[in-house]
């Protein structure tokens, strides 16, 4: 077993929502020698930092040229969580997806091998295009079909990862549907649940995609959804367990729009109403409507926890974080353990 406790911890995509919540468990755990890397810029994710507790905070290209110039400047770290990327699906701009994504895990995973430090990335469940079954972790990845720059830029490092043999030291997780809190600076990219929050509160009724697939009713089209708070306590243990390769962060367990949205009017006491409106076109032919993570890995390597329930994790979410506009807080935690 590996110990995250040993030697600084170094999070990339520290301020986003996986990393910050990545942060916000360690800290839970009473880990706090870590190293945040991010890009501010000018979005407002900063806030997602305010709560933690960690050691120094270096902006993404200046730590790559700090520990490629001076492999051992932050001295001995223990554990990489890379996390930092675009993860814009609708990003056309190829060469900067190139750099960001690919060419910066490979630089940071060369330097996390050399030094023998354990390193997990995130990969993405984009990677697996189009399909609707079978997407497992251990597929043959020169199969997979990408479809769009963001998701091809995340399997050309797992590509090279499993060519170069780098992948028989280092983890990718390819987390599915992650939602909560700290996701409100991702724009587009945020949760339905998020968005159809909003809609509920300010509006009283939410909109969902029909459906144009004879098999699947309005709305009844199917996600594996994982809580965030889920999803890094797998995260962690993937780091923990020494499990390498490729491995699905995911529920296991199909679920519909329907069972997202209706806790949220649960959680605010409102009626439920919901609209189903039309998908554009230009949408229509690459929909997935049903997409779920064979977990089998994760599972059989040893990790048994129970994955949250998706009411309660929707309700968690909205009573507790958006609502009351709360970020992820580890001092609160603390006070309601």
């Amino acid at each position: 077993m590996h110990d995250i406790s040993q030697g600084p911890v170094v999070v990339t995509g520290g301020a986003g929502l996986i990393g910050s919540a990545v942060i916000w468990l360690l800290n839970c755990r009473g880990i706090d020698d870590i190293i945040v890397v991010d890009r501010l810029d000018e979005s407002e994710k900063w806030k997602h930092l305010v709560p933690l507790r960690f050691a120094d905070y270096v902006d993404a290209d200046d730590f790559l040229d700090l520990v490629t110039g001076q492999s051992t400047y932050f001295g001995n770290v223990g554990t990489v969580f890379h996390l930092g990327a675009c993860s814009s699906t609708t990003e056309t701009n190829a060469d900067f997806l190139m750099r960001n994504n690919y060419e910066y895990t490979k630089a940071l995973a060369h330097w996390a091998v050399d030094l023998d430090t354990r390193f997990v990335y995130a990969s993405s469940a984009a990677t697996y295009g189009s399909l609707e079954e079978g997407l497992s972790d251990t597929a043959d990845l020169r199969t997979l079909r990408p479809l769009n720059m963001y998701a091809y830029s995340k399997q050309l490092f797992d590509l090279y990862a499993a060519r170069t043999g780098m992948a028989e030291r280092i983890a990718g997780v390819k987390y599915f549907n992650v939602f909560g809190p700290n996701e409100d600076h991702k724009g587009d990219m945020r949760s339905v649940v998020y968005k159809a929050f909003h809609q509920i509160r300010d509006g009283g009724s939410v909109r969902l995609f029909k459906s144009y697939r004879p098999e699947f009713g309005d709305g009844e089209q199917q996600r594996d959804f994982i809580y965030v708070k889920d999803a890094v306590d797998m995260t962690l243990y993937v780091a923990e367990s020494q499990l390498n390769g490729i491995v699905n962060i995911g529920s296991g367990t199909p679920h519909t729009w329907l069972e997202l949205v209706r806790p949220i009017f649960t959680a605010l006491g409102l009626p439920e109403r919901i609209e189903f409106i039309d998908m554009p076109e230009t949408l229509r032919p690459k929909y997935q409507y049903r997409t779920i993570a064979t977990v089998d890995r994760l599972r059989d390597s040893g990790y048994t926890r129970e994955i949250t329930p998706l009411p309660d994790a929707v309700n968690d979410y909205v009573s507790n974080y958006l609502l009351p506009s709360y970020l992820l807080d580890p001092a609160r935690e603390a006070l309601s353990v």
